[in-house]
């Protein structure tokens, strides 16, 4: 009998686990789904999430870069030789800073990127359908403070390079 009831703690416990296994299998699996759709562009995974950073936040150094990414130096210089050499973006003298450079993407490549993204997330905002407002908010926050947390840890790592 002890064993049909379990108690509000180990509940608990095990829906946190279960939490934590399913991020690890999304986290998982969206790294690979975002292989799979850069290398239909001719692209590497993080080339494509570095093009996503630069449509949402429109041109970034290569420092900026560096700091969102968590990419050292080197490796972000690396990526941006691929980039431009692969026609998705250029680097620029900033307009109102002409010793600053600044990487923009190719507006028509972005196009073309977004479209293969678009149809999907269709897809999950479908999936998003069947939960309840709270629910959502909940979803949202919990995405929110992941989001929050990876990006400590990234600075944290960064930290530690520079030291």
């Amino acid at each position: 009998m002890s064993g049909q009831h379990a108690s509000p703690q180990s509940k608990r416990e095990h829906l946190i686990e279960v939490v934590l296994q399913a991020s690890r299998e999304n986290s998982t699996t969206a790294v690979f789904f975002h292989a799979s759709m850069a290398d239909r562009m001719g692209l590497g995974a993080t080339e494509e999430k570095t093009l996503s950073l630069l449509d949402r936040f429109g041109p970034l150094t290569a420092g900026e870069i560096a700091s969102q990414t968590g990419l050292t130096t080197p490796s972000v210089t690396s990526l941006l030789d691929r980039l431009e050499s692969k026609g998705m973006a250029r680097r620029v003298r900033d307009p109102h800073d002409r010793r600053r450079v600044i990487v923009e993407p190719d507006p028509e490549r972005m196009a073309e990127l977004n479209q293969m993204f678009y149809s999907v997330q269709a897809t999950f905002q479908d999936l998003l359908t069947v939960y309840s407002d709270e629910q959502l908010e909940t979803i949202a926050d919990f995405l929110t403070r992941s989001v929050q947390r990876s990006q400590e840890f990234i600075a944290t790592l960064q930290e530690k390079d520079e030291a």
